[in-house]
């Protein structure tokens, strides 16, 4: 444990260097190198909010903060658990042809989409619509103090599709939503006022996807309604299209306001513009870009022709940009953790609702405990998984785990963890000790997302029995990843080791394992996952004694 002890020490020191102010170093895109989809980005005062969509991890809809644009860290969440259904608790783990009842199946892929953030007298406003059908898909309004919360839910109303909220100079309330759809609220934002809902436009007839992930601004009396459209003629392609108008009740004018590549990857678009408190403008959009997710790019705006034009003087985004604000501390959304506060930090997520009691960070002091609390069949249905997001170019990030209390049937470990996962499992077998380097995929049914397989490959394995026994109780993890663009394409790699010393360490399994993104089940980035399971009783735990994560410069 000295060793362990020093590389604790490390990374605190380490923390201290990054909140130190830093030089007016450039931003370089993509400006969040991580999963951050369907963004949306206010400025109050010298500070900007950015809330983010991350579906099935609890808590949901995080809101990240900056003063430089460049620098995000997360300050809080709106919710910490959905409750409408079971289906948020993975509660059903029996095969899908005994499963009875309403709310059988999971909410991967679903849960909480596109949040609108607005700031209007005096409070923060989020409006969310689950992409679900029935009651569980109703919108729900939040309203806080602050940003960083309390939350609390305001009001529910019918489902609005990738919808944004929008209050008129007067205060009154609108839901812009789906493909040009619009409505006014009551002015107690409980309701929708009778005869307002309407279709504002049309769109083209070579557009023949949704126009969707609507954000709108009030510019010098004039409305903007920014929205992705989807193009699949020749020649043409995905890009972010502008609606405007001085009377919502009047005609619209329609123009493309940013239509770019960019970095070796495919054309680019959805997201939101911002001013800054001296009135220049900027541009949020995300990037599909694989098994990393859905990546974040900065670009200015210039006001052309009354229109918000994203982009350089070539109409693309640039590689780097100047900082808005130099001399801020650094930040960041993905982060180490030694376990020490007796609170889990705010860079973490679970997959799905956790189950409360069986995690703690205070029955053992500077440990994450993670304890069984459910019988389950595999890593899809294991509750209180814990999750962070990976990052680009690249990214490492190891656990050291405690395994002495692991019953038998018990399964722990470290996961790239998406619809296609590469996972390292530490198995309980009886009283041996398996360490096993395996390729998993789940599927999952289209309408309950419900897991109906889960294929397993096992690629290589390590009897750690001896040698846990002998010397120590804890085992070292680590998952690397790669997501840099070569000449094949993106690379999308993970690779995994272990340690019996935190020190000298073993590759194991796939080399190169091929992480993917696949919007018809996780619909989100990989993750770093760290899990604990029981197949055959209940009872044992493991204990974490830190999880210490680097990523590379872009």
């Amino acid at each position: 444990m000295k060793q362990f002890t020093i590389l604790l020490l490390l990374c605190m020191l380490s923390t201290v260097v990054v909140a130190q102010p830093e030089r007016e170093t450039p931003i370089k895109n993509p400006m969040l190198w991580a999963d951050c989809p369907d963004p949306d980005v206010i400025r109050v005062g010298d500070t900007f909010y950015l809330v983010s969509t991350t579906m099935h991890l609890m808590p949901g809809a995080p809101v990240m903060a900056s003063k430089d644009l460049k620098n995000w860290e997360t300050v809080g969440y709106i919710f910490d658990r959905l409750t409408d259904s079971p289906k948020y608790d993975l509660a059903f783990s029996l095969p899908l042809e005994e499963q009875k009842g309403e709310g059988v199946g999971t909410v991967y892929g679903r849960g909480q989409w596109a949040t609108s953030l607005k700031y209007h007298d005096g409070k923060f406003w989020a409006l969310l619509a689950p992409n679900e059908q029935g009651s569980m898909g109703d919108t729900y309004i939040f309203t806080a103090p602050k940003a960083e919360g309390p939350w609390t839910i305001h009001s529910r109303l019918r489902h609005f599709h990738d919808a944004t909220l929008f209050f008129d100079d007067d205060g009154t309330p609108y839901v812009f939503f789906g493909t040009g759809e619009m409505c006014q609220l009551t002015r107690d934002l409980k309701g929708v006022v009778e005869g307002s809902l309407r279709h504002y436009f049309q769109r083209e007839a070579d557009e023949t996807g949704l126009l969707e992930g609507t954000r709108v601004i009030k510019h010098r009396g004039i409305y903007y309604a920014l929205l992705i459209s989807h193009v699949y003629s020749p020649g043409r392609h995905r890009r972010e299209v502008c609606y405007r108008t001085k009377d919502l009740k009047g005609t619209w004018e329609k123009n493309t306001v940013l239509e770019s590549d960019f970095g070796g990857f495919g054309y680019l678009a959805q997201g939101t513009i911002v001013d800054t408190q001296e009135g220049d403008w900027y541009g949020i959009m995300f990037q599909d870009r694989g098994g990393v997710g859905r990546v974040l790019t900065l670009s200015p705006v210039r006001w052309i022709d009354g229109w918000p034009m994203l982009g350089d003087e070539n109409y693309k985004v640039p590689d780097i940009m100047r900082p808005y604000k130099s001399g801020q501390p650094a930040a960041a959304i993905v982060k180490s953790d030694d376990f020490s506060d007796t609170k889990l930090g705010l860079h973490w997520q679970w997959n799905h609702n956790p189950v409360d009691n069986a995690w703690s960070l205070t029955d053992r002091p500077g440990y994450l405990r993670l304890k069984t609390s459910r019988v389950v069949p595999n890593l899809y249905l294991a509750p209180n998984t814990l999750t962070q997001r990976m990052e680009g170019p690249e990214c490492s990030g190891y656990i050291c785990m405690d395994v002495s209390k692991m019953a038998d049937g018990d399964c722990a470990g470290l996961t790239a963890f998406n619809g296609d996962s590469g996972v390292l499992t530490l198995k309980k077998k009886g009283k041996t000790l398996v360490l096993e380097m395996s390729e998993q995929k789940v599927s999952l049914s289209n309408r309950e997302k419900a897991v109906t397989k889960v294929e397993e490959k096992l690629v290589e394995s390590v009897d750690l029995t001896k040698v846990v026994k002998g010397k120590t109780s804890n085992v070292w993890l680590r998952l690397d990843g790669e997501f840099r663009m070569g000449e094949r394409g993106s690379r999308d790699a993970a690779n995994f080791y272990y340690s019996l010393d935190g020190d000298h360490w073993t590759q194991i399994g796939t080399k190169n394992y091929r992480m993917v993104f696949d919007y018809r089940r996780f619909f989100m980035g990989s993750k770093f996952g760290i899990f604990n399971y029981a197949t055959k009783k209940t009872g044992g735990y493991v204990d974490i004694d830190c999880f210490n994560y680097q990523c590379s410069e872009k």
